[in-house]
């Protein structure tokens, strides 16, 4: 796969990521968290805020991979 379509589709797949993770952790913050202190809010949106690194980071190793040419 050419590097330039890799990448196009990576980034589209991040943009998709942030979207939906953002949303889910809202989500899940506002049904389960509502009558929670502000430390575990802190506690909650600090730890969530660092959680997308991981799948994005998967992402973009998969975009910087060289092209394979054969």
């Amino acid at each position: 796969m050419p590097i330039r379509l890799r990448k196009l589709i990576g980034t589209i797949l991040i943009i998709i990521l942030v979207i939906f993770y953002a949303l889910a952790a809202v989500t899940f913050a506002s049904l389960l968290l509502g009558a929670s202190p502000w430390w575990v809010h802190l506690l909650y949106f600090f730890f969530t805020g660092l959680l997308w690194i991981l799948p994005a980071m998967l992402i973009i190793k998969w975009m910087e991979k060289p092209a394979n040419n054969r």
